[in-house]
């Protein structure tokens, strides 16, 4: 990622105190003092803008010349020792941040302020339940997603710093295998039944020089770059791949087989975890933002399967289709007409969609932005446990293993949620919409708020003409109900003891989904406590406000400011989120960026 001396960064990371006093003989007098002090909104933005940058630092990055932090020369430190050091340093900042008095804080700082805390809150947090003993789940690990999936870098520095990465590889998986042994040996794991399988996904890494998924960077290295020196770069990561990939990928492997899985827990609820009621209470929070009971999730859970199967109903009456609800599933999950033949034909369905949405876009949006993504099929080596697509600034990925798994009829809403104007268009926008937002709530990414957001996409969908038949409209459907199904299950495993059988059953019995993903599906969700009622409870708070919104403003209403507005915000808090958009109800319902057209 960027460069900029050490000596320099140090200084801007707050490697001094993170409060100083003066020397008594340069004290100035008190009146003078006094009028010198720096207003809230300057002590909040220091105190962000110091943190974020410590954090980038502790991540491995650097700075380069355009202010811009970018992959460094090594990975994070994971070890304990750093980890306390984190926790300490995190907790003094929300120290700072309560001495800041909260009622002389501009409208923008005071959104600054609760965005800010709920980030440091939830790091902090993380630490405190040592969730570092456990960097994976059935769906991420802390060995994948090392490498950018597109494309080189732009000069030799990038990849000069590229290798040295690969050559601190070892170091890092070592201090993660240990942190996980002492997972181990406290009882924190994860679930052993979510992660059979899941070590396959180091085995593409045991390939040397060219062969190995490493080198993908340098088979794209720009043109610019040629000689001695591509030479070099070449001769030097082959031999970091060679000589350090492969060895620490072996070793992850070897523990993953002879130890981890052997040794993961069998119970399922994370409230059977060390101190695991209030730890589950705290991923709630982090996900969502919201401060909700596992009962209340629950229910809401409930009350949306029940109103959600109601409007299935209706759908598969528009079909013609004899049957209950049940049949009509079972006729989706195996009639031939709904599948692909080959991984072209789904993704050419995928971009189809994203092609049509797009014409819809300047009535979906005031602002759009000038970045363009692509669609690419979900990798090789972890395809068969992945999710069935993921969107980000760049790409969007779609799941083409097993295609009998992978039903056309889904991909209409599938789309419109990972690519535009789901994540990837919504990731754009976060780059590009006008308005001086910090650089630390430019790169956030609430779950609540982000997967909210997608969800949402999937129903503005029907108000865009994107579904073409009864049996797109019942896929959009049987994915909302597989998020309503999420509030369900989540808290009925972590909470209420459930076992996974039931958490199947539930799940299976209500959507479209294949086998495949149902199993898939669940196992994500025992093994990732929280982060799947993001997307409901975001959802239901977006549809909810552009109810009121629709009500309050009548014809006054424009659909395209409302999603600027939710869009402009960034990554924020759901009640944040919420606030702002009660302020633009009030406020008459006008274009956010109305002063920057002027």
């Amino acid at each position: 990622m960027h460069t900029l001396s050490r000596l320099t960064l140090a200084l801007a990371l707050g490697a001094l105190p993170l409060t100083l006093t003066a020397p008594a003989a340069l004290a100035q007098p008190a009146a003078a003092a006094k009028s010198e002090q720096p207003t809230a909104d300057a002590r909040l933005q220091a105190l962000y803008e110091r943190e974020y940058a410590w954090r980038q630092d502790r991540l491995g990055k650097v700075l380069d010349e355009d202010g811009e932090w970018q992959a460094g020369s090594r990975w994070a430190k994971v070890d304990p020792a750093t980890q306390r050091e984190n926790l300490a340093y995190w907790e003094q900042v929300l120290a700072e941040l309560d001495a800041i008095p909260a009622d002389q804080l501009s409208h923008a700082e005071q959104i600054n302020a609760d965005t800010f805390r709920q980030i440091v809150t939830t790091l902090a947090d993380e630490v405190r339940f040592k969730t570092y003993e456990a960097p994976l789940n059935s769906d991420s690990f802390f060995w994948t997603g090392l490498f950018p999936r597109m494309g080189g870098f732009e000069d030799a520095d990038a990849y000069r710093r590229y290798i040295d990465r690969l050559r601190d590889m070892p170091r890092f998986f070592e201090e993660n295998v240990n942190n996980m042994r002492a997972g181990l040996k406290r009882g924190y794991s994860v679930p052993r039944v979510t992660l059979a399988g899941r070590e396959k996904s180091l085995e593409a890494y045991l390939a040397t020089g060219e062969g190995n998924p490493f080198w993908t960077p340098l088979a794209d290295m720009p043109q610019g770059i040629t000689g001695s020196e591509r030479q070099a770069l070449e001769r030097d990561a082959r031999a970091a791949i060679n000589e350090a990939v492969v060895p620490a990928y072996t070793q992850v492997l070897d523990f993953m087989r002879d130890e981890y899985l052997k040794q993961a827990r069998t119970s399922l609820a994370v409230r059977d975890l060390p101190d695991g009621e209030a730890f589950y209470q705290a991923q709630i929070r982090a996900y969502t933002t919201l401060d909700l009971s596992p009962e209340e999730i629950h229910q809401r859970g409930l009350d949306e399967v029940a109103r959600i199967e109601a409007e299935m109903q209706a759908v598969i009456a528009k079909t013609g289709f004899d049957g209950d609800l049940q049949a009509f599933i079972a006729f989706l999950r195996t009639d031939p007409q709904f599948y692909a033949k080959t991984p072209r034909e789904l993704l050419s369905y995928s971009a189809y969609v994203a092609k049509k949405a797009d014409g819809y876009m300047g009535e979906v949006l005031g602002f759009l932005p000038r970045r363009r993504f692509t669609i690419l099929p979900v990798p090789d080596a972890i395809a068969p446990f992945y999710t069935s697509g993921r969107g980000g600034l760049n790409s969007c990925l779609m799941n083409t293993y097993d295609l009998p798994s992978r039903p056309l009829f889904n991909l209409p809403a599938l789309t419109l949620h990972e690519c535009a104007p789901g994540h990837a268009l919504q990731a754009a926008i976060a780059k590009e919409a006008p308005g001086d937002i910090p650089r630390f709530r430019r790169d956030n990414y609430f779950s609540g708020y982000g997967e909210g957001w997608g969800l949402y996409t999937e129903w503005l969908g029907t108000k865009m003409g994107v579904y073409e038949t009864p049996y797109e409209d019942f896929g959009r459907l049987s994915y909302e109900m597989w998020r309503a199904c999420r509030l369900v299950i989540d808290t009925g495993v972590h909470y209420m003891g459930w076992s996974r059988e039931r958490a199947l059953a539930f799940l299976g019995e209500r959507t479209a989904l294949s086998t495949h993903e149902v199993t898939t599906e669940v196992d994500r969700y025992i093994s990732w406590p929280g982060q799947a009622l993001a997307y409901k409870l975001g959802e239901m708070l977006i549809r909810r406000k552009r109810a009121e919104a629709e009500d309050a403003l009548g014809a006054d209403f424009d659909q395209r400011y409302f999603h600027d507005v939710i869009l402009g915000l960034r990554s924020v808090p759901l009640p944040v989120l919420e606030a702002e958009l009660d302020r633009w109800i009030a406020g008459g319902g006008g274009n956010p960026y109305a002063d920057e057209a002027q």
